[in-house]
């Protein structure tokens, strides 16, 4: 049987241990393995790989000897409880053990749990699944997580008193980050807000959001933006520090003054012109790039972007003038510009 969406979403926070086998494939080994961890969880408990509850094979493994699956499946723990066998990485080598497996399993066996990557329609492992009576299989896909798997990732961390310009904060920084980082960005959120009844607030989630080198970049492009002239020297050390190239800042910052200018050039105006974007931009930073480009106009942003033309020839050409100090020059001046 085929699960989507939020039935999929359902089944792996309450999955059915009376189930044979749940096949999970996707193209992002990150998103299938958080998803992996979700179900195999729910389905033994806190302590089920300390009570030996879990056993993991290698889906590379059952090329060579295909029997030790059904084995595992069959093998009975020393402890009362669901029992899961986990089948990783698994590829079509391991169809003849997967088919053997889930047609000899009777009640009272281990739970199959296989996970792949991106699988086609053809292919022989997701047919079985799919065509199984009493299995499942899920597709994951590189899209951000929905407003419900959010919900119960709060409910989770114990965050039940969230606005709902903050909640789209949230929603926008889902977008943003990797599943792995928005998963942890969350529980730190909780760790934070512990013992604070308050409501959660931007700053909180500033607080604990990852301060990587792309949120540093993004920190000078809004400074520039913004024309906070005194903060482009003390962030400029700092992503120097990082090795952040000179040429990729200029990079980094005539994208984002494109993005401004297509937004400027809409008849509609920047808000329109921000929301036809794409990939599109979300939450505050939707906010906060409209304001910049209404603040800009039209005119200053061609003149940015005629002076950042400039400097990118500049830095790769033959120049012996100092790189960074001739970029830190620019930001300077068009903090600058923005201030006319």
């Amino acid at each position: 049987m085929k699960l989507a969406g939020r039935e999929a979403n359902r089944y792996f926070a309450k999955p059915d241990p009376a189930k044979t086998g749940l096949l999970i494939y996707g193209q992002d080994a990150m998103r299938v393995a958080l998803k992996r961890q979700q179900v195999i969880a729910a389905l033994i408990g806190p302590n089920g790989e300390e009570e030996m509850r879990l056993a993991r094979i290698n889906g590379a493994e059952l090329r060579k000897d295909p029997a030790q699956l059904t084995d595992a499946v069959k093998a009975q723990g020393f402890f009362p409880g669901p029992r899961v066998v986990f089948v990783e990485e698994a590829t079509e080598f391991a169809y003849p053990a997967l088919q053997t497996a889930l047609d000899d399993w009777q009640a009272g066996d281990a739970q199959v749990v296989v996970t792949a990557k991106a699988l086609k329609a053809s292919s022989k492992m997701r047919k079985l699944f799919e065509g199984h009576r009493n299995s499942f299989a899920v597709g994951i896909y590189d899209d951000p997580p929905g407003r419900e798997e959010i919900d119960g990732m709060l409910q989770k961390a114990n965050l039940t008193n969230i606005p709902s310009d903050v909640m789209g904060a949230i929603e926008g920084l889902s977008r943003s980050l990797d599943p792995g980082d928005f998963a942890q960005v969350i529980e730190k959120l909780g760790l934070y807000k512990r013992g604070d009844a308050s409501p959660v607030s931007e700053d909180d989630i500033d607080a604990v959001a990852p301060t990587s080198t792309e949120a540093a970049l993004d920190d000078m492009l809004n400074i520039v933006a913004e024309a906070r002239t005194a903060d482009i020297g003390p962030l400029m050390a700092r992503l120097k520090s990082q090795g952040v190239l000179p040429v990729t800042l200029c990079i980094g910052t005539m994208r984002h003054f494109r993005t401004l200018h297509a937004a400027a050039c809409d008849p509609a105006g920047p808000s329109q012109g921000i929301s036809r974007l794409r990939p599109p931009v979300f939450g505050p930073r939707r906010d906060r790039m409209t304001r910049q480009a209404t603040n800009w106009g039209l005119r200053r942003l061609e003149q940015a972007l005629q002076m950042l033309t400039e400097t990118d020839l500049q830095l790769r050409s033959s120049s012996n003038a100092p790189a960074n100090a001739a970029m830190e020059r620019t930001l300077i001046r068009l903090s600058m510009l923005a201030q006319r």
